[in-house]
């Protein structure tokens, strides 16, 4: 297979004054921006321009921010006569601009949907009673296998990203993420690192934001895909709108299952990969999945222009 797979990178991702060179170079930056900023009713590219950085990580802004910058630098590409992927895949939050790319989604729904999903997930459990930890050096069976036994009536911790071999996510509620981590730390894990959020993403604690998205996707149009999108559920390609819209109200509640994502790609004949939006989280972890495929990252347009115009050819 000679095409590329575009990957989608999800919250974390974002800074103040992203793309902010890519916007010189390319007036459709600024023309997509302006696109979101009308269906979300607030200028959400001078938020990315110039913050304040204390709002743009509230997650609902976080998560159309990213989301439209992802899109914004897929158009870019279009422009340089880049070759649609043959596949694509996003990272939690990346999953809906990878929906906008193979045509399943429009950009002023995919906008309003992500802003209620970041309303919705940091809505659903109390400030203060979620959290997030890293977990650097451990094996899943093990990181699975604590979990299970730190969970009760009362307290719930599981794996929500499986990013790459030897990074972990875990999430729940506080108190059970805090003894978890201990105990994994004596389980052999490099490292245990609290991440700066308190909603427990991808967890069951999100039930009551499943729901709210399940009423949501009922007020949009969600069309088959033009090509295949890996579910972050299940690891699979899908292109039938009812099947994405079933794994989508699924994926608020249930893991990432990211190394599973890049593998199936790999299975499938994938050799060029993509990051499509701000930052190089996801080409890092490509690297520790399998250090023998290459990914390029789009956000800087110099490094854009050459490689769409070299995948055109």
């Amino acid at each position: 297979m000679s095409g590329y797979a575009f990957l989608f990178p999800g919250q974390g991702s974002q800074s103040v004054g992203m793309l902010s060179r890519a916007a010189e170079h390319y007036a459709v930056v600024g023309d997509t921006f302006a696109e979101a900023s009308d269906a979300l009713g607030y200028d959400l590219w001078a938020l990315v321009s110039q913050g304040p950085e204390d709002q743009l990580t509230l997650t609902e802004f976080t998560q159309p921010a990213i989301l439209t910058a992802s899109v914004a630098l897929y158009r870019c590409w279009q422009q340089e006569g880049g070759p649609s992927p043959e596949f694509v895949a996003g990272h939690s939050l990346g999953e809906y601009s990878a929906l906008v790319v193979a045509g399943a989604l429009s950009l002023r729904d995919a906008a309003r949907l992500v802003q209620t999903r970041g309303r919705a997930m940091q809505s659903a459990v109390p400030a203060g009673e979620g959290a997030m930890a890293a977990v650097l050096g451990l094996s899943d069976s093990v990181i699975d296998e604590i979990c299970v036994t730190h969970c009760d009536d009362t307290a719930y911790v599981g794996a929500v990203n499986y990013n790459s071999p030897g990074q972990v996510v875990i999430a729940g509620h506080a108190s059970a993420v805090e003894s978890a981590g201990a105990f994994m730390k004596e389980a052999g894990a490099k490292r245990v690192l609290p991440l700066p959020v308190s909603a427990p993403f991808h967890t069951p604690l999100m039930q009551p934001a499943a729901a709210v998205m399940a009423e949501a996707f009922q007020t949009v149009e969600l069309n088959d895909a033009t090509v295949p999108v890996i579910s972050n559920v299940d690891a699979q390609p899908h292109r039938k709108a009812m099947e994405i819209r079933r794994l989508l109200v699924r994926q608020v509640s249930e893991p990432v299952m990211w190394t599973q994502c890049v593998i199936t790609l790999i299975e499938a004949g994938c050799a060029r990969f993509a990051e499509c939006g701000p930052g190089k989280v996801l080409a890092g972890l490509l690297k520790r999945i399998d250090r023998s495929i290459q990914c390029v990252t789009l956000e800087d347009p110099e490094a854009l222009k050459v490689t769409a115009t070299e995948a055109a050819r």
